[in-house]
Protein backbone atom coordinates (compact mmCIF):
# COMPACT_ATOMS: atom_id res chain seq x y z
CA UNK A 1 0.00 0.00 0.00
CA UNK A 2 1.36 3.04 -1.09
CA UNK A 3 0.99 6.13 1.46
CA UNK A 4 -1.27 9.36 -0.22
CA UNK A 5 0.40 12.45 0.78
CA UNK A 6 -1.43 15.23 3.00
CA UNK A 7 -1.27 17.37 -0.10
CA UNK A 8 -0.66 17.12 -3.66
CA UNK A 9 2.65 18.64 -5.16
CA UNK A 10 6.38 18.40 -4.92
CA UNK A 11 7.96 18.80 -1.62
CA UNK A 12 9.50 22.38 -1.61
CA UNK A 13 12.89 20.38 -0.22
CA UNK A 14 12.73 17.74 -3.47
CA UNK A 15 12.54 20.15 -5.77
CA UNK A 16 15.29 20.59 -8.28
CA UNK A 17 15.44 23.83 -10.28
CA UNK A 18 13.12 24.14 -12.92
CA UNK A 19 13.59 25.98 -15.58
CA UNK A 20 15.38 24.54 -18.58
CA UNK A 21 16.13 21.93 -16.53
CA UNK A 22 16.55 18.11 -18.67
CA UNK A 23 16.42 15.02 -16.95
CA UNK A 24 17.87 11.65 -18.37
CA UNK A 25 16.97 8.36 -17.28
CA UNK A 26 20.72 8.21 -15.78
CA UNK A 27 19.71 11.03 -13.70
CA UNK A 28 18.00 8.37 -11.07
CA UNK A 29 19.07 5.84 -8.70
CA UNK A 30 19.35 2.68 -9.97
CA UNK A 31 17.33 1.45 -7.22
CA UNK A 32 14.05 3.71 -8.87
CA UNK A 33 12.30 2.85 -12.37
CA UNK A 34 9.19 1.36 -13.89
CA UNK A 35 7.01 -0.97 -11.73
CA UNK A 36 7.39 -3.70 -13.84
CA UNK A 37 11.09 -3.16 -14.28
CA UNK A 38 10.78 -2.57 -17.97
CA UNK A 39 11.55 0.24 -20.94
CA UNK A 40 8.86 1.23 -22.89
CA UNK A 41 12.22 2.98 -24.92
CA UNK A 42 14.01 0.68 -26.49
CA UNK A 43 15.45 2.37 -29.38
CA UNK A 44 15.76 6.19 -29.15
CA UNK A 45 15.06 8.23 -26.14
CA UNK A 46 11.50 10.69 -26.13
CA UNK A 47 11.47 13.96 -24.31
CA UNK A 48 8.24 14.55 -22.39
CA UNK A 49 7.38 17.92 -21.12
CA UNK A 50 5.97 17.70 -16.94
CA UNK A 51 4.08 21.09 -16.95
CA UNK A 52 6.10 22.78 -13.97
CA UNK A 53 4.49 25.62 -12.23
CA UNK A 54 2.34 23.36 -9.22
CA UNK A 55 1.70 20.64 -8.52
CA UNK A 56 3.13 17.06 -8.35
CA UNK A 57 5.92 17.45 -10.88
CA UNK A 58 8.87 15.19 -9.32
CA UNK A 59 6.31 12.26 -9.26
CA UNK A 60 5.74 12.25 -12.57
CA UNK A 61 9.21 12.93 -13.49
CA UNK A 62 10.48 9.92 -11.61
CA UNK A 63 8.07 7.36 -13.61
CA UNK A 64 8.84 8.75 -16.54
CA UNK A 65 12.31 8.54 -15.96
CA UNK A 66 12.13 5.11 -15.26
CA UNK A 67 10.36 4.40 -18.16
CA UNK A 68 13.16 5.51 -19.88
CA UNK A 69 12.30 9.14 -21.35
CA UNK A 70 13.93 12.19 -20.87
CA UNK A 71 11.89 14.71 -18.92
CA UNK A 72 11.87 18.35 -19.14
CA UNK A 73 10.52 20.95 -17.08
CA UNK A 74 7.89 23.61 -18.47
CA UNK A 75 7.90 26.51 -17.64
CA UNK A 76 7.70 29.37 -20.01
CA UNK A 77 6.95 29.16 -23.76
CA UNK A 78 10.45 29.08 -24.47
CA UNK A 79 10.62 25.68 -22.47
CA UNK A 80 7.94 24.44 -25.20
CA UNK A 81 9.09 25.55 -28.57
CA UNK A 82 12.30 26.74 -30.08
CA UNK A 83 12.97 28.55 -33.38
CA UNK A 84 12.66 24.67 -35.28
CA UNK A 85 9.32 24.02 -33.22
CA UNK A 86 8.41 22.00 -30.06
CA UNK A 87 11.23 20.96 -27.72
CA UNK A 88 8.66 18.34 -26.20
CA UNK A 89 7.58 14.84 -27.83
CA UNK A 90 5.01 14.26 -25.22
CA UNK A 91 3.29 16.26 -22.25
CA UNK A 92 1.89 15.38 -18.94
CA UNK A 93 -0.27 18.03 -17.15
CA UNK A 94 -0.47 17.24 -13.05
CA UNK A 95 -2.46 17.08 -10.64
CA UNK A 96 -2.40 20.08 -8.14
CA UNK A 97 -5.11 23.27 -8.09
CA UNK A 98 -6.36 23.48 -11.40
CA UNK A 99 -7.05 27.18 -10.87
CA UNK A 100 -4.18 28.16 -9.54
CA UNK A 101 -2.57 26.01 -12.72
CA UNK A 102 -4.19 28.14 -14.86
CA UNK A 103 -3.60 31.40 -13.69
CA UNK A 104 -0.03 30.78 -13.63
CA UNK A 105 -0.21 29.72 -17.23
CA UNK A 106 -1.44 33.22 -17.80
CA UNK A 107 0.89 34.87 -16.01
CA UNK A 108 3.52 32.67 -17.51
CA UNK A 109 2.72 33.28 -21.10
CA UNK A 110 1.75 29.94 -21.50
CA UNK A 111 -1.82 29.46 -21.88
CA UNK A 112 -2.15 29.91 -25.80
CA UNK A 113 0.60 28.14 -26.70
CA UNK A 114 -0.01 24.88 -24.54
CA UNK A 115 -3.31 25.01 -25.81
CA UNK A 116 -2.31 25.23 -29.36
CA UNK A 117 -0.03 22.75 -29.39
CA UNK A 118 -2.16 20.19 -27.47
CA UNK A 119 -4.77 21.04 -30.31
CA UNK A 120 -2.42 19.94 -33.13
CA UNK A 121 -1.86 17.16 -31.92
CA UNK A 122 0.98 16.70 -29.02
CA UNK A 123 0.43 13.38 -27.33
CA UNK A 124 -0.92 14.45 -23.92
CA UNK A 125 -1.50 13.24 -20.58
CA UNK A 126 -3.57 15.32 -17.95
CA UNK A 127 -3.99 13.61 -14.26
CA UNK A 128 -6.78 14.71 -11.96
CA UNK A 129 -6.30 18.82 -12.35
CA UNK A 130 -4.67 18.21 -15.57
CA UNK A 131 -8.29 16.73 -16.64
CA UNK A 132 -9.56 19.45 -15.74
CA UNK A 133 -7.02 21.96 -17.67
CA UNK A 134 -7.52 19.71 -21.02
CA UNK A 135 -11.65 19.78 -20.57
CA UNK A 136 -14.02 22.29 -22.69
CA UNK A 137 -16.11 23.01 -20.32
CA UNK A 138 -15.59 22.95 -16.41
CA UNK A 139 -18.83 23.02 -14.65
CA UNK A 140 -18.16 24.31 -11.50
CA UNK A 141 -14.97 26.61 -12.13
CA UNK A 142 -13.58 29.31 -9.56
CA UNK A 143 -14.55 32.45 -10.12
CA UNK A 144 -12.19 33.76 -13.31
CA UNK A 145 -10.94 30.43 -14.37
CA UNK A 146 -10.73 29.05 -17.72
CA UNK A 147 -9.39 25.47 -19.21
CA UNK A 148 -7.67 24.44 -22.30
CA UNK A 149 -11.13 23.83 -23.71
CA UNK A 150 -9.21 21.03 -25.88
CA UNK A 151 -11.25 17.59 -24.81
CA UNK A 152 -14.62 17.22 -25.80
CA UNK A 153 -15.84 16.42 -21.97
CA UNK A 154 -17.81 18.51 -19.24
CA UNK A 155 -15.68 17.96 -15.90
CA UNK A 156 -17.19 18.65 -12.05
CA UNK A 157 -14.08 19.51 -9.83
CA UNK A 158 -13.42 17.70 -6.18
CA UNK A 159 -16.36 15.57 -7.25
CA UNK A 160 -15.41 12.91 -4.91
CA UNK A 161 -14.81 14.39 -1.78
CA UNK A 162 -12.53 16.18 0.51
CA UNK A 163 -8.97 15.72 0.98
CA UNK A 164 -10.38 13.20 4.07
CA UNK A 165 -12.22 11.40 1.17
CA UNK A 166 -8.71 10.67 -0.53
CA UNK A 167 -8.62 6.42 -1.58
CA UNK A 168 -6.15 4.17 -3.11
CA UNK A 169 -8.01 1.84 -5.85
CA UNK A 170 -8.04 -0.86 -8.25
CA UNK A 171 -9.28 0.17 -11.86
CA UNK A 172 -10.29 -2.06 -14.34
CA UNK A 173 -9.55 0.37 -17.54
CA UNK A 174 -9.70 -0.73 -21.26
CA UNK A 175 -5.90 -0.49 -20.86
CA UNK A 176 -5.22 -2.54 -18.23
CA UNK A 177 -5.70 -2.85 -14.68
CA UNK A 178 -4.43 -0.39 -12.27
CA UNK A 179 -3.72 1.09 -8.63
CA UNK A 180 -4.21 5.01 -8.82
CA UNK A 181 -4.95 7.23 -5.89
CA UNK A 182 -7.89 9.47 -5.61
CA UNK A 183 -7.36 13.04 -3.91
CA UNK A 184 -10.16 15.74 -4.17
CA UNK A 185 -10.85 14.05 -8.35
CA UNK A 186 -12.42 15.84 -10.73
CA UNK A 187 -15.08 13.34 -12.84
CA UNK A 188 -16.47 13.85 -16.55
CA UNK A 189 -19.92 14.83 -16.88
CA UNK A 190 -20.36 14.55 -20.29
CA UNK A 191 -18.12 12.62 -22.96
CA UNK A 192 -18.15 14.31 -26.65
CA UNK A 193 -18.78 11.62 -29.75
CA UNK A 194 -15.68 11.46 -30.29
CA UNK A 195 -14.43 10.31 -27.03
CA UNK A 196 -13.04 7.09 -25.74
CA UNK A 197 -14.21 6.15 -21.79
CA UNK A 198 -11.13 4.64 -20.52
CA UNK A 199 -12.35 3.78 -17.29
CA UNK A 200 -15.25 4.05 -14.46
CA UNK A 201 -15.56 3.79 -11.25
CA UNK A 202 -18.37 2.86 -9.08
CA UNK A 203 -19.67 5.66 -6.61
CA UNK A 204 -21.36 5.42 -3.09
CA UNK A 205 -24.51 5.87 -4.99
CA UNK A 206 -23.97 2.92 -6.76
CA UNK A 207 -23.58 5.41 -10.10
CA UNK A 208 -20.77 4.36 -12.55
CA UNK A 209 -18.77 7.87 -12.93
CA UNK A 210 -15.99 8.61 -15.51
CA UNK A 211 -12.89 8.70 -14.84
CA UNK A 212 -10.64 8.06 -17.95
CA UNK A 213 -11.00 9.62 -21.61
CA UNK A 214 -8.80 9.30 -24.60
CA UNK A 215 -9.42 11.86 -27.53
CA UNK A 216 -7.21 11.25 -30.41
CA UNK A 217 -3.77 11.94 -28.89
CA UNK A 218 -4.89 13.87 -25.21
CA UNK A 219 -6.10 11.20 -22.27
CA UNK A 220 -7.60 12.70 -19.19
CA UNK A 221 -7.93 10.82 -15.75
CA UNK A 222 -9.44 12.12 -12.86
CA UNK A 223 -6.90 10.22 -10.79
CA UNK A 224 -2.99 9.79 -9.43
CA UNK A 225 -1.32 7.38 -10.89
CA UNK A 226 2.27 9.01 -10.62
CA UNK A 227 1.06 8.56 -6.65
CA UNK A 228 0.96 4.56 -6.54
CA UNK A 229 3.72 3.91 -9.07
CA UNK A 230 1.60 3.20 -11.70
CA UNK A 231 3.03 3.14 -15.28
CA UNK A 232 0.25 2.17 -17.46
CA UNK A 233 -1.06 5.39 -18.50
CA UNK A 234 2.75 7.11 -18.68
CA UNK A 235 3.57 4.06 -21.14
CA UNK A 236 1.36 4.73 -23.42
CA UNK A 237 1.55 7.77 -23.81
CA UNK A 238 5.19 7.19 -24.57
CA UNK A 239 4.09 4.83 -26.86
Amino acid sequence: MHRIPDAVGARPESRPALKGTIWTPESLPASRGSASGTSVMRAGRRTVGVLALQGGVREHAELLLGLGASVSYLRTPADLAGPDGLRVDALVLPGGESSTIDRLLRVFGLFEPLRDAVAAGLPTLGTCAGLVLLAKRVLDPAPGQRSLGVLDVDVRRNAFGSQVDSAEVALDTTLGLATVAFIRAPRVERVGAGVEVLARRTCENGEDAVVAVRQGSMTGVSFHPELTGETLFHAALLG
